[in-house]
Parts: structure tokens; C-alpha cells; sequence
């Protein structure tokens, strides 16, 4: 049976994971579940999908791992790896799997690209011993080969989503699927989905921005009410295909993770609005959505100089409930409309 690593972030090298002979299954949380383990051990006042997520794994639902990577995306991420940490030092009843952080830096600096290849080589030999498995240089060159495949392939399901023959709803839930799939079994499910007829879908053109989304039901309560996403710039999202390593070498995925983004908690507000507004006009979107959860504290930050350079009809919904909207948010969407 092979191995399962869970990982936890749009940076953790999923490569590696492939080429450890084991399956990489991102974990989430889910909206309207209950979050008593993760207030618990991470306080009320952080991200609630990462409270959700750590509830699920305390109460098993990803059952088991191997192991488990967390990436340093932002703060709540590292809150959740020290959390993770500790609880597994203090209370070993906990059947929690052996957690490693990866910190990958953004800068675009050469010093920075030594960083973040000593941080992927770390996680090499570390996910070596969890697996009991060597990497080696073709199994890490076939996995980098299989993952680029599977971003191409997301990257023509976000064609078809421009095109309107895909809602944001179902392209969201797709995307989910595949992160919980081996890389070559995800790339058959998108070539079926991309093979069937896709009639037009109905709806004003949206581009979306501020917190990510781990689950579909804000997608699905935007598109009820008369929207449609046809692009975003969360991880999830168009920012998890958007570049591909190319070349089957190391140093290649530590410059892939070292330049992927921008992301809201890592990158400036000027590269933010810039990337926003050429993805915005590559959708042809006609509005934009900052949405932001409550105790995400980075996205309201971009949304003025996002506003500014799409130019579009936008609106700002900010301490929205995970997985939701309030009514206030839900209004504010019927005047944009």
C-alpha cells in the first residue's frame, strides 16, 4: 500500500512527495463543521480554515498519514506546524503523523533561491525516511515531468472556465479532486472533463480575489446570485498551475516555488494589483470580488491599488464567515450585479 503524505499549502514541493513513491493528499478544512479541536489548540482568532483543518486531522478524517508537510504560505500556516509540533511532544496519545515545515521564500534574490533549494533538499531526506524510499534523480525528473502535465491540463480547464463553458464552482471542486489524487490519475480526470461537451454557462463575468478557498460554497452562493467566476488568484485557484518547473533538476522546483505567486500574505500590494489586473483583463472579467474571511488580515490591503488597476466595477466584502457570506455581503453583490 503506498504511503500518504498530507501536506498543508500551496508551496509544500508535491514533486517530492510523487517521487517518495507515496500519494500527496492537501488537506482542508470544511465550513460548518465543528471547529472545538482547532479553537482549542490555535485560539479563535485565527484563520477559521485552518481551525477547521486542524479539527479534521485531530478527529482522523484524513485517516492515515504518514506524514505531514506544512509550508510557511502565512501566519496560520506556522501556527498550525508549531501547534502541530508540540502536541506531538507533549501528548504522544495524539495520533498525529511526523510534521516537517517548509519555508519558501519569494524574494527574488539568487540568495534567496540558495534558501529555498537547501529548505527542498531538506525535505528530501526527510520525506526519504518517512517513506523508506531513496529519491532519486529520474524518479524526482518523472515526477516533476508528471506534475507539469497535470498543470497543463489545469491550465486548459482555465481556458475552457474564460471561455464560459465552466462555472467557478465546478472548476474549484475539480481542482480540489485532483490535489487528493496521484498526479497521472488527476490528469485523467481533467482529459475526461475537458473531453465532454460544455454547453454555455450563464452569468456576469467575475474575477475574485482576497482569502482562498478550500471548498466551493462561496463560489456556489456568488453563482447562484448571478455571477460567475471566471478567474481567481488564490492558491487553490489560478496561482497553483500558474507556472511549471520545466527543466527535471532541483535547483528548476526551487526557482518554481521561489517565483510562484503573488499570494495576498507573501507578495507586495504592487505586485499584487499588477497580477490581478493582467489576469482580470485575460479573463475579459466585468467586475471584481475581494472576498475575505474574517481574521485574514492581508487581502484588505490590495484591494485599493486592485480596484485601481483593473479599473472594473469591484466591491469589497470583508469578515465574511468561512464558507459564507453575510447578508451585508450578499446585498453589496446585488448592487454590483
Amino acid at each position: 500500500m503506498e504511503p500518504v503524505i498530507g501536506y498543508v499549502g500551496a508551496d509544500v514541493p508535491v514533486e517530492l512527495i510523487t517521487a517518495a513513491g507515496a500519494r500527496p493528499l492537501r488537506l482542508s478544512g470544511r465550513p460548518g463543521a465543528d471547529r472545538t479541536l482547532g479553537d482549542r489548540y490555535l485560539g479563535r482568532g485565527l484563520d477559521p480554515a485552518v481551525r477547521s483543518l486542524l479539527s479534521r486531522l485531530l478527529a482522523g478524517e484524513f485517516g492515515h498519514l504518514d506524514g505531514l508537510v506544512v509550508s510557511r504560505d502565512c501566519e496560520a500556516s506556522g501556527r498550525l506546524f508549531y501547534a502541530l509540533r508540540e502536541l506531538r511532544r507533549v501528548d504522544p496519545a495524539v495520533a498525529l503523523p511526523p510534521v516537517h515545515l517548509v519555508d519558501v521564500l519569494h524574494l527574488p534574490h539568487r540568495t534567496t533561491t540558495r534558501y529555498v533549494l537547501a529548505k527542498i533538499r531538506q525535505l528530501r531526506a526527510t520525506l526519504e525516511s518517512w517513506t523508506g524510499s531513496l529519491i532519486s534523480d529520474e524518479g524526482l525528473a518523472a515526477a516533476i515531468e508528471a506534475h507539469d502535465r497535470l498543470r497543463r491540463l489545469l491550465t486548459e480547464m482555465a481556458a475552457l472556465r474564460r471561455r464560459g463553458g465552466l462555472s467557478g464552482t465546478k472548476a474549484l471542486s475539480t481542482v480540489a479532486e485532483t490535489t487528493a489524487l496521484p498526479a497521472t490519475r488527476a490528469a485523467e480526470l481533467l482529459e475526461s472533463l475537458l473531453d465532454e461537451e460544455h454547453p454555455p454557462v450563464p452569468g456576469m463575468r467575475v474575477f475574485l480575489t482576497g482569502s482562498g478557498h478550500d471548498s466551493p460554497e462561496v463560489y456556489a452562493a456568488l453563482e447562484e446570485a448571478g455571477m460567475l467566476i471566471v478567474g481567481e488568484d488564490h492558491d487553490w485557484g489560478d496561482l497553483l498551475w500558474h507556472r511549471k518547473v520545466g527543466a527535471p533538476t532541483e535547483l528548476a522546483l526551487a526557482e518554481r516555488y521561489q517565483h510562484n505567486g503573488p499570494s495576498a500574505p507573501r507578495a507586495s500590494i504592487r505586485a499584487r494589483a499588477a497580477h490581478t489586473a493582467a489576469a482580470a483583463r485575460e479573463c475579459r472579467a466585468g467586475a471584481l470580488i475581494s472576498y475575505v474571511r474574517e481574521h485574514d488580515d492581508a487581502p484588505p490591503w490590495d484591494y485599493p491599488a486592485q480596484r485601481e488597476a483593473t479599473g472594473l466595477p469591484s466591491v469589497l466584502l470583508e469578515r465574511q464567515p468561512y464558507g459564507g457570506l453575510t447578508s451585508e455581503a450578499r446585498t453589496a453583490i446585488k448592487e454590483l450585479s
